[in-house]
Order: structure tokens, then sequence, then C-alpha cells
């Protein structure tokens, strides 16, 4: 088995080459284009996964969720929950044991998506569960990704406006690259693992 870094600093990380997702991203904007982003979705065994909340800089106050990012190998599918909410499809993936959904710090997630509709959430793995078992330490979604890849992900979009009308190429590539890069580190440490 790979013995892989406890830790790395956030200076090793800026030196990386930044990481980029390549493959397809698609825009859920109706109820009916959830139900067909679904229907293709139910056909993978696991599926990476995220959240966006457009950043509140007033104390005490707290936007809802405005994006869920959800990945395959080559797809990512960003449902603009601030234009459809969390339409029925989209809550049957939520719901489903015959998915797994990989995320990171879910709590946080789980919390927002809850604020907007009160789902009964299934068959998810948190990330930070499972670095422990490989001797990692750091538990940022970056810093997992530096360890295993050699290869940072930016965060320059993070503190943008996801309810925006439209959603730039910058923040439509960050937000993939998240959903995505959860599912190649569950992968690869499960690759690692034998399971």
């Amino acid at each position: 088995m790979t013995h892989y870094l406890k830790t790395i600093t956030k200076e090793e990380v800026s030196l990386l080459e930044a990481e980029e997702f390549n493959g397809r991203i698609i825009l859920i904007t109706t109820q009916e284009e959830a139900v067909k982003a679904v229907d293709y979705l139910m056909q993978f065994p696991r599926l990476g996964f995220d959240t966006e909340t457009r950043p509140s800089f007033t104390k005490g106050m707290q936007n809802k969720i405005a994006l869920m990012q959800i990945a395959t190998g080559d797809t990512c599918f960003l449902f603009r929950l601030n234009s459809i909410g969390i339409p029925p499809a989209l809550e049957s993936l939520l719901k489903s044991n015959c998915v797994l959904k990989i995320g990171l710090s879910l709590r946080d997630d789980f919390g927002a998506i809850r604020q907007r509709k009160n789902i009964r959430l299934a068959n998810f793995i948190d990330l930070q569960i499972i670095v422990h078992k490989f001797g990692i330490e750091d538990l940022s979604l970056q810093k997992i990704y530096a360890i295993l890849f050699q290869k940072k992900i930016s965060k320059s979009q993070r503190l943008t406006n996801w309810e925006a009308e439209t959603l730039s190429p910058f923040q439509q590539k960050y937000a993939a690259l998240d959903a995505y890069a959860c599912l190649k580190i569950y992968n690869q440490l499960t690759a690692e693992a034998g399971y």
C-alpha cells in the first residue's frame, strides 16, 4: 500500500501544478433536465458530490444552498437549486441506496440541503472519515488532493456569487472539479485498499 504524506503545507500546495476538470459540464435549470440527468446518474455505482452556497458577509445571515454538483468520472451535472429547488428526481437520487455519493465535510452540506427540503439522505460517505485509515491527517479537499495526486485545486472561485443568473466558465469548472475530486480521491483510496 502506498505511504502517503500525513500533512502538506499551504506553501507546498501552492507550488503544485493546478488541476482542471476537462470533462463535460451540464447545467440543470429545469425539472425536465433534472429528470434526464438523474436517469443518467442512476446508472453509476458511485458519484462525486458537492454543494455551493452564495457567501454572506453579514453576521448571522446565511444563504440557502444555490448549487449541487454531482459528478461521474467524466461528466458533472450542476443543479441550479436557486432556480429549481430540489426537484423530485434529484430528491430520489439523494435518498437512493443504490448509488454511493461521496463528498467531504458532509455535515455542512446536509444541513444546507435540509434548509431547502427535509430529505432523509442515504448512502453518502464522507472522505474525512476514510483518509484517516491511510494516515492522512489533513482534512481539506485541497490538501487531500495534493497529497494523493501532487496537484492543486484552486479555491479562487469559492466566495463568488453562486446565485448569479449565469455562472461563469470559471465558476462552472471550479464547481465541477470539487465534485469530481471527491470521486477521484475515493476511487484511488479504495483501489489501494482493494475494495
